[in-house]
């Protein structure tokens, strides 16, 4: 699982700038390529977290950077906890549409495979099934042509070779199941095309489909210690290294995107996804951890497009202290080398209305 995430990080990296040139919906900002690989990076350095502290302990000379890493866990080898640990770090850095869905797709898939040390046919099944449902119910409107299909795809995909198997656990099914899981996911990509009006017009492909479609093709290939499938994205529209950036011709948006973390009651939860939907739209909402504390709340992830963040940030304060707080303009594409080399301060700024960090 580790293996995965850190192919992951290096994957979408590499194909950043092709996901950020087709990025055209919800809107046309450029910036899936960059907000996907910075929320998946978050989730690759914290599974790792646990092996950089060994490494620290076990060198006398490395005990500074003590303070700097994730403590410990001792359900290590617990492939549900390592992704559990991974999935809760992406979701409170997560950026952007995209980057919220991995983040939510990854904390839901480690539930069924808690206690777990080995994935297999059966256990692919049930994650996926869990993370496509827990993404879908995360967004406020959600719709199809997007990297929910692909989720979806994949995990029916996945479900189909388990259920003929009879739930056979071998090494041997897993990889059919993953083979199939990535066949659905291609060809769930290829469909978005015509899913979307403005895919269609604009003869491309979902930026963030196609990154859940590398994802999961890094799984599989760290998984069963294969190599990545390199003619995977021949022919998808957009997606050729000469094509043009397809976002920086389309009609800017106005307003901006409001991220935070807050901690909520179910109520409260409820009624604030209902305000923000009033106020704007590409509202998703998805639980930071399971626990509740001792006042009944859960902590929220809260992501919201809106015309102007200032009323937003007062009905978010209205019901809590939120932390994590950032806005961005929806009109500004965003340069990938330029945010990876200030993303590990935004993750850790809290953020005014204006967008200035304090």
């Amino acid at each position: 699982m580790k293996r995965w995430l850190v192919k992951a990080e290096t994957t979408i990296g590499n194909h950043s700038d092709r996901l950020n040139a087709i990025n055209i919906f919800p809107v046309a900002d450029g910036d899936t390529g960059t907000n996907l690989y910075l929320t998946v990076r978050a989730a690759a350095h914290a599974a790792h977290g646990t092996d950089a502290v060994a490494d620290a302990v076990a060198d006398p000379s490395q005990h500074h950077l003590l303070h700097t890493v994730a403590a410990p866990d001792p359900a290590l080898h617990d492939v549900g906890a390592v992704l559990a640990q991974a999935g809760q770090a992406a979701m409170e850095q997560a950026r952007g549409n995209s980057g919220t869905l991995f983040a939510v797709f990854l904390c839901a898939a480690a539930e069924p495979l808690a206690g777990h040390t080995r994935i297999s046919s059966p256990l692919l099944a049930a994650a996926l099934n869990r993370a496509q449902i827990r993404a879908w119910s995360a967004l406020s409107d959600p719709v199809p042509g997007t990297m929910l299909s692909v989720m979806e795809a994949a995990a029916r995909a996945a479900a189909a070779v388990d259920s003929a198997h009879d739930g056979d656990d071998s090494n041997h099914t897993l990889g059919l199941a993953l083979d199939a899981a990535v066949e659905a996911a291609l060809a769930a990509v290829v469909r978005t095309e015509d899913q979307l009006d403005a895919l269609h017009a604009a003869h491309v492909v979902d930026a963030g489909g196609v990154g859940m479609l590398l994802i999961l093709d890094c799984l599989r290939s760290a998984v069963l210690g294969e190599e990545l499938q390199s003619e995977l994205l021949d022919g998808l529209h957009g997606y050729d290294v000469q094509d043009p950036h397809i976002h920086a011709d389309m009609p800017r948006d106005d307003g901006v995107e409001l991220m935070c973390t807050i901690s909520l009651s179910p109520l409260d939860a409820a009624m604030l996804r209902q305000r923000l939907d009033e106020m704007g739209d590409s509202v998703i909402m998805s639980q930071v951890g399971g626990a509740a504390d001792a006042a009944g709340n859960y902590r929220w992830r809260v992501h919201v497009h809106v015309p102007d963040a200032t009323p937003a940030v007062e009905l978010i304060r209205s019901l809590g202290e939120p932390t994590d707080i950032s806005v961005s303009e929806l009109a500004v594409p965003r340069d990938p080398d330029a945010e990876a080399a200030v993303a590990p301060v935004l993750a850790t700024e809290t953020r005014t209305p204006d967008g200035h960090a304090r």
